[in-house]
């Protein structure tokens, strides 16, 4: 199926150093960004290199140390089952009536995530979802200080998600600032995420074919814009071993971004074709990593398609469309890879 005309108007502009890393590096396996990092791109090197070890606690991207305390696995996993929980029951509710979608996204997306699972939790914790926060980590422990001093800190209660009910349990200043650092590490991904894979996937390719499932675009968007678009790992002697280009004290830079635009991989690889995804397998797809390598996959990725395919059927079900006056998407350079403003509208009546 061809692209339609109002997708081909639409020009994806991305940061400046996004764009020369693609110009430059597109189908290179291994090569020098820096003196002391390596990018990988090529898939075998790629999965030798994560395959070598597990992520290190500073290299997770989620659950890296809070405060300077350490998150241990057990913990990372309990608190994602915890709001992996309450995502599904969040879905199994029955969904507000006459929601509308229109704006800008991915806010608007993320604001309705936000309400649909955590609307009954205190505004001390649902304050802790504001896109506002990405500013700046020093807001963002500002406004968890202030948060944890204040008095009249949540009970438990039957109405709470998982997520706050653990936060309920905290006593005393310094457990209170964890407590709601571990509330926005675990809910805010989820969100952000969700509503950036969304909203590009409109932008790349709406108006969608009726015939063309939500699992199909998801998969498409994640392949050429994926939130989660490099993979660190830190200089480490297993390294060298399996790349003689790479340095005992280089750390490593494994790009989906570009792994995923490989013309060795891809037919038309810059081109959005989520009907490719009829004959693919995602989970043994070679280069394909937007959930990270097949020995360490991100644990939230039974939260993200769900909720994805929720909010692409509720979008493509109200009728609403990407702004025609819109010909121009921008993808700044940020940690989660994304078109920053994709304004979503109802159609002119002739």
């Amino acid at each position: 199926m061809p692209p339609s005309s109002a997708t081909r108007v639409r020009t994806t502009v991305f940061s400046p150093r996004l764009a020369a890393l693609m110009g430059t590096h597109t189908g290179q396996d291994v090569f020098r960004l820096e003196p002391d990092t390596i990018g990988v791109a090529g898939h075998e090197v790629a999965d030798r290199i994560l395959a070598a070890r597990r992520a290190t606690e500073t290299e997770r991207p989620t659950f890296k140390p809070l405060h300077g305390r350490s998150i241990t696995r057990t913990e990372a996993s309990t608190v994602t089952r915890t709001i992996g929980n309450d995502v599904r029951e969040a879905l199994a509710r029955p969904l507000p009536k006459d929601v509308d979608l229109a704006g800008s996204w991915p806010l608007t997306g993320h604001l309705f995530l936000r309400d649909l699972i955590l609307s009954q939790d205190p505004y001390r914790l649902r304050m802790l979802m504001s896109r506002t926060l990405e500013l700046t980590p020093k807001l963002t422990w500002s406004v968890i200080a202030i948060g944890a001093a204040l008095p009249g800190w949540p009970r438990p209660s039957s109405r709470l998600t998982g997520l706050a009910s653990r936060a309920t349990q905290a006593t005393g200043y310094q457990e209170r600032r964890y407590a709601m650092g571990m509330y926005r590490r675990a809910a805010a991904p989820v969100c952000f995420t969700v509503s950036t894979l969304v909203a590009n996937a409109l932008w790349l390719g709406a108006p969608f074919d009726d015939a063309t499932p939500h699992r199909n675009i998801i998969f498409e968007s994640l392949r050429l814009l994926p939130p989660s678009w490099n993979i660190l790992r830190n200089a480490s002697p297993e390294y060298p071993a399996i790349d003689d280009r790479i340095g005992e004290r280089d750390d490593v830079l494994v790009l989906p971004l570009l792994a995923h635009r490989d013309p060795a991989l891809w037919d038309d690889p810059d081109a959005f074709r989520p009907e490719r995804w009829d004959d693919l397998d995602p989970e043994t797809t070679p280069g394909y990593l937007p959930f990270g390598h097949s020995s360490e996959r991100c644990w939230g990725r039974h939260m993200v398609m769900p909720l994805a395919e929720l909010l692409l059927d509720l979008v493509r079900g109200s009728g609403l469309v990407v702004d025609p006056g819109q010909t121009t998407g921008k993808v700044p350079l940020l940690g989660l890879l994304g078109v920053a403003d994709v304004r979503l509208t109802r159609p002119r009546r002739r």
